[in-house]
């Protein structure tokens, strides 16, 4: 066994994990952070992106042990003082959730594009930048429109801030 230390949503925590144990796992079992879920098993469906140090990553193609030091975010710690992030906000009001089961990888990987393309997205570009995550309810429409509505929302404030 393993003692891995990090960082997770703005919080250190500890846990003994054997060397083979994914980030997912580390999450979900060890942290109890739920939200971010195990969907295919090989890296193709995007349910468990979280962001280590800033950048998506699937957490199923890492392990824990890799993140030893790293600051990771969840889908539980983007929303701030009980206000949702702006693209958590943008994807309920745009309706871009059916069962909920790739959200929050939809909407970790949304906030990583975004950060990317500050200047703003363009549908095709967002549908090219979903490539790595799959919903298996819906035809896109609604997460596209919600992830462009974000976006705009993010880039109003940057441009007051």
């Amino acid at each position: 066994m393993t003692v891995v230390s990090m960082t997770v949503n703005g919080k250190a925590v500890s846990a003994e994990v054997e060397p083979r144990t994914l980030l997912v796992e580390y999450l979900r079992e060890k942290l109890r952070l739920t939200g971010t879920h195990v969907g295919c098993d090989t890296s193709q469906c995007g349910a468990c992106v979280v962001h280590v140090d800033g950048l998506a990553i699937k957490s199923c193609t890492m392990l824990a042990v890799q993140a030893e030091g790293a600051a990771v975010t969840t889908i539980e710690g983007l929303a701030k003082d009980g206000k949702l992030h702006p693209v958590q906000e943008a994807f309920r009001e745009h309706h871009g959730l059916q069962c909920g089961f790739c959200t929050p990888g939809m909407i970790m990987t949304a906030v990583d594009m975004i950060r990317r393309h500050p200047e703003g997205m363009d549908e095709q570009t967002i549908r090219q930048e979903l490539e790595g995550n799959i919903c298996r309810c819906t035809g896109y429409h609604n997460i596209v429109r919600a992830i462009e509505a974000a976006s705009d929302v993010m880039k109003e404030k940057a441009k007051a801030a």
